[in-house]
This record gives structure tokens, sequence and C-alpha cells, in this order.
């Protein structure tokens, strides 16, 4: 666990002519790790889980830990609204050798908390894999509580949570009700800074898709309690933070990608490839990193 640590990528899913472009998902990988990420997502919201089929889901997962060859930990998506489809991805997951699941909380349906402790449980219960807690009300609509967490964290499997809250308060009350080692990553690039002033352990980041070498950094900085170099790099990074969110994520993320030549900018309907008034304006925040010339 201790391996959990620093700026992950949560991957986006490139795609040519409608389907899986398995050639530039092996390169994405590689250019991750070269650039210094700790660690991989796949399949999550910014993979646009939801518009991949079960064998798409299944087969990012491998490749990715096929090309990653243990080189970081992969942290694969698993998450469901249905508990029965996340206990099998969840299966799926540590039959082809991920080193850790991250399960959102089950959107659109409204559980209880207690609803979502069984749900948590079940998945617990049906592998050997760790487990992070994925809360990020803004999708899901259900915010799960501290006190929920605190029960889960009981159980074998659960080792942290992904949290998307933007709630500064929630690290340090997350931090008091399950101690230092329960495992704390951001999920919301622009307040990561202060995520791990808070007791964060790393984040896991949209941004670092684009900009692998500078989130690396700027985790590395907060790990070594250097937050004065973190604020540099922060500096740096802001604008492309926003940028990356102007519409909706990855849309932003692949035409920043797509710019880089890193991959195409194909996105599934509903999405839709940005305007052209967010590509000037992420172009703008890719200069201001330094990522690109003006």
């Amino acid at each position: 666990m201790t391996r959990l640590r620093g700026s992950i990528t949560a991957l986006v899913t490139p795609f040519r002519n409608g389907a899986l472009d398995e050639e530039a998902l092996r390169s994405h990988v590689n250019w991750q790790i070269e650039n210094g990420t700790k660690g991989l997502v796949p399949v999550g919201t910014t993979g646009e889980s939801p518009t991949l089929s079960h064998k798409e889901h299944e087969r990012v997962v491998e490749v990715c830990v096929e090309e990653t060859k243990g080189r970081v930990p992969v942290i694969a998506g698993a998450g469901s609204n249905s508990t029965a489809e996340a206990v099998a991805f969840a299966k799926h997951a540590e039959a082809v050798g991920a080193d850790a699941i991250l399960v959102v909380t089950p959107y659109y349906n409204k559980p209880t908390q207690e609803g979502l402790y069984q749900h948590f449980k079940a998945i617990n219960d049906s592998c050997g894999l760790p487990i992070l807690i994925y809360n990020i009300p803004g999708r899901s609509v259900i915010d799960m509580t501290v006190e929920t967490m605190a029960r889960l964290y009981e159980l074998k499997n659960i080792v942290g949570v992904k949290d998307a809250t933007a709630n500064m308060a929630r690290i340090s009350q997350q931090r008091q009700a399950m101690g230092p080692d329960f495992i704390q990553l951001s999920g919301e690039d622009a307040t990561a800074l202060g995520f791990m002033a808070h007791g964060g352990h790393g984040c896991i980041s949209v941004t670092s898709n684009v900009a692998p070498a500078l989130c690396s950094e700027m985790q590395e900085a907060c790990l070594a309690g250097d937050y004065a170099a973190a604020l540099k790099v922060q500096d740096r990074l802001m604008p492309l933070h926003t940028a990356l969110f102007v519409e909706t994520n990855p849309s932003p993320a692949k035409y920043a990608l797509a710019v880089l030549d890193r991959m195409s900018d194909e996105v599934r309907l509903p999405l839709v490839p940005v305007s052209e008034g967010t590509k000037a304006t992420v172009r703008s925040a890719m200069v201001h990193a330094g990522l690109i010339n003006a």
C-alpha cells in the first residue's frame, strides 16, 4: 500500500474510428511511467467507462497491466451502480493482475448509507484486492459519510479513498476517523495542493494525462514537505487544471493530447469534441505550463 502515493493518472481511453486504440493506449501508459507517474487508473470516469462495453472495459485493464509490467501499481476501475456488475469487474481485475481497484459510489440509484456499506462489503467479500472508495458526489449524487467510510475501513480490503468532494475539511475529518494509514488520494486537480497539506498521500489526476512530469514534480514536492516548490509548479498548472474542465472531462484532455500528438481527440457520445473556444483556452493553458510553444 505504500506504493499508492504521489501522482497517479486517471487514464483516458484512446479511440480511433470508434474502436479502442490499443497502440495509443500502450504508448500512453509508457509515456506516463517514463515521465514520473507513480500509478495508473484505467477505466474510470476519465476513461469513459460508461460508454465502454464490458469486453472493452476488461480489455483496457488487461492492456494496462500487460504494458505496465509491474513498474507502477495499476488501480483498475471496477465501479458500477449494479453491485453484481461491480463484483464481476473486481474479479476480472484480480484475475488479470491489477494491483488494486477503484470503486465509485453507486450513481443514479441513490442508495442510503447502509446501501453504500452493503455494496462495498459485497465487493470486499468477492475478491482479495485492495479497494479504494471513490467518493464523487458531483457525479454520483450520493456523498459517503465519514462514519460509513470508517465502518468500511474495518473490512479487510478497504484501504483508502479517492476524494473528489473538493472539501478540504473532509481530509482532516477522515484522518481523524480512520488514522494516518488510511490512504487519501485527491480526485480534484485544482485543490490537490491543499489536499496534500491536510494529510493526503497523492492525487488521481486528470491533468497528469497531459502534464505527467509536472504533476509528478508537484506531488513529490508535497510528499517531501516542500510546499514552496509545490506552489511554483501549481502556479504553472492551475490554468490547465481549469481548462481541462471547461467542457466535460475527458474531451478537453483528449484535445490536449491530440495537440501533443499522443492520440486522437475522439470521444464517444453523448460526449463530443470540444468547441473552438475551448480549444483556444486549452492551448493557452498548455503554453502557460510550458508544454507547447505559443
